[in-house]
């Protein structure tokens, strides 16, 4: 499948490479084609790994995954397009974090809205479907290795029953058993929220490698 990953960071990075490793074809979208970091990683993974800007990965994509930080998402999503995401399932794995008073961050979308209501908002013909915002990218890409082992729980919510089948099945093929579909979009107004335990949890155990079982 091509994907389309909107963000250069670590989590684009290493979920790109992962999923190339599954075969699939990935292109890195960044403000402008060319971004120095994305080309890197290009030249690094070769084959079907590809570089452009956030609207060049939401037409290459046929699914996309917004992976860039909470407080560049929305502007993010809208320099992809509204129109290159319709009927496409969306990922966001983002979350509303300000850093701008230290740490530990708040967060600046408040519990009557979430960033994921805002990216669906931003995309209203895509599919989007909030996950993955709850643990660091090395356990987004291998649960197992969360402190302690085992299989952690997933959450993922979105308004559609295919794209939250079509992301289940991705989130399997990284590793995933245990996954609970909250529902909609609007639950993602309960989890967002909850990265704040996992970031305090992290702080105060100076370990950022955990994971959530119930």
């Amino acid at each position: 499948m091509k994907i389309g990953i909107l963000g250069t960071g670590n989590v684009g990075q290493m979920l790109g490479a992962k999923l190339l490793s599954l075969g699939h074809e990935v292109m890195l979208g960044s403000r402008q084609a060319g971004n120095e970091k994305a080309v890197a990683w290009v030249q690094q993974h070769g084959g079907t790994a590809r570089e452009g800007s956030f609207t060049d990965a939401a037409q290459f994509g046929e699914l996309l995954i917004v992976a860039t930080m909470g407080t560049g998402t929305i502007a993010a999503v809208e320099q992809a397009g509204a129109a290159n995401a319709a009927g496409k399932t969306v990922i966001d794995l983002t979350n509303p974090l300000d850093f701008s008073q230290g740490m530990p961050p708040q967060l600046f979308v408040g519990v009557t809205d979430s960033l994921g209501e805002q990216v669906q908002r931003a995309l209203p013909g895509a599919h989007v479907v909030k996950t993955l915002n709850l643990v660091n990218v090395a356990q987004m890409i291998d649960p197992a290795s969360a402190n302690g082992g085992g299989e952690p729980d997933m959450f993922l919510c979105g308004d559609d029953a295919g794209a939250k089948q079509q992301v289940t099945e991705l989130l399997q093929q990284l590793g995933w058993r245990r996954i609970t579909d909250l529902g909609g979009i609007k639950e993602a107004r309960a989890t967002e929220p909850f990265v704040l335990l996992w970031v305090r949890y992290g702080i105060l155990h100076n370990t950022w490698t955990h994971a959530m079982r119930f």
